[in-house]
């Protein structure tokens, strides 16, 4: 049986901070979400269930105003499992593919539950719902690990209100702001069409925890992002976690009904605000920010040999599959590469107005 692992709100961490640059300050001791997914990923690796042992990846900041942290990691572009053709954002579950009801038991570090219940919105009580963790075995960094939710009921890659609403908790819950969680849709390099999420630790400031943004539906907490290549921001603290995980879900699925492929990206960020903040607040980092990139859909497409944009490269955060390219890439390059997959100017400036409109009417 796996390691249960109950949470409730009191467990949230809400003290959490930088002091600048690239030096991570976490609340003292690890929270028991943090020690628990390190412990059990850490004991996965000594016990040589990953495809290959994943050290201390070298990194660079890439010059210029971007911030782009890049890493090289050769073996997560050379070992990682074959990824399925995916034909369609609809595309239905399939058993006979790979899935995570297939992965080796060994590979769960626990089950997930919050440990309460709740009633929803018509007053039926609601029972928790079970969330699988475990480990990547072709991991991006340390502590990569999979968020599935309950495996047995076999949904696709589309997102949930309970998926992002767990994934947007699990974030409150570690003290460590390198703390991320990210999703890829299908048509934007999810590699299985099984419904799952990743987590994982970059002890790298990244750019887009602070960056300045536009207030769209403020009330739903829907922002846009004002330097930074065409994506949207959610942002919330934690007493807002439900009414914005249903937020997300009712642009996902605007997105997924317009067949219009995306990447998320969760993170410890400060408030959003439409200029450079004051020091406290731009250091601060109790909530959570949730960017969203509606994307070019990739179907069967030839990768890139450098990266390939999803999650964690829209965010800031390049594994490099190579030496040369690690070593001589440039930010012009990197978003020269990301702009060939994002949305052109007029067609997101359109999508703009339908989900700030769309979120206002529902």
């Amino acid at each position: 049986m796996p390691l249960q692992f109950a949470y409730s709100n009191q467990d949230f961490v809400t003290d959490v901070h930088r002091t600048g640059g690239n030096i991570p300050v976490t609340a003292s001791p690890p929270s028991k979400f943090d020690a628990t997914i390190k412990a059990g990923w850490t004991d996965r690796m000594n016990r040589g269930l990953f495809r290959y042992h994943l050290g201390d990846l070298e990194t660079i900041v890439l010059p210029g105003t971007h911030g782009y942290v890049a890493q090289l990691n050769i073996q997560r572009g050379t070992e990682r499992r074959k990824p399925q053709e995916i034909l369609s954002i609809h595309q239905e579950f399939s058993a006979k593919q790979f899935n995570f009801n297939k992965v080796n038991p060994d590979e769960i570090i626990f089950d997930m539950k919050k440990d309460s219940v709740g009633a929803n919105e018509k007053g039926h009580v609601v029972e928790p719902c079970r969330m699988v963790v475990l480990i990547n075995v072709s991991p991006l960094e340390f502590g990569h690990c999979l968020f599935v939710p309950d495996p047995s009921c076999c949904f696709p890659q589309v997102l949930t209100t309970f998926a992002i609403q767990a994934a947007i908790e699990s974030v409150l819950l570690s003290s460590d702001p390198g703390y991320r969680m990210g999703f890829n849709s299908l048509g934007a390099f999810a590699s299985v069409n099984h419904l799952h999420l990743h987590g994982y630790y970059l002890d790298q400031e990244l750019k887009i925890e602070s960056m300045p943004v536009k207030a769209l539906v403020p009330e739903k907490g829907f922002y846009l992002f004002l330097d930074f290549p065409g994506g949207f921001l959610f942002y919330t603290e934690s007493q807002a976690v439900e009414e914005v995980a249903r937020a997300i879900c009712q642009v996902t699925d605007f997105l997924v009904d317009g067949n219009i492929a995306h990447n998320l990206f969760l993170t410890r960020g400060c408030p959003p605000c439409d200029r450079t903040q004051n020091k406290k607040d731009h250091l601060s980092r109790k909530g959570v920010r949730i960017a969203l990139w509606p994307r070019i859909s990739c179907f069967g497409a030839k990768e890139e040999s450098a990266f390939n944009v999803a999650l964690c490269e829209l965010a800031g955060h390049l594994p490099f599959k190579n030496q040369k390219d690690y070593e001589l890439t440039t930010e012009k390059d990197v978003m020269g590469i990301i702009q060939r997959y994002l949305l052109p100017g007029a067609e997101f400036h359109t999508l703009e107005q339908q989900l700030t409109h769309h979120l206002i009417d529902v």
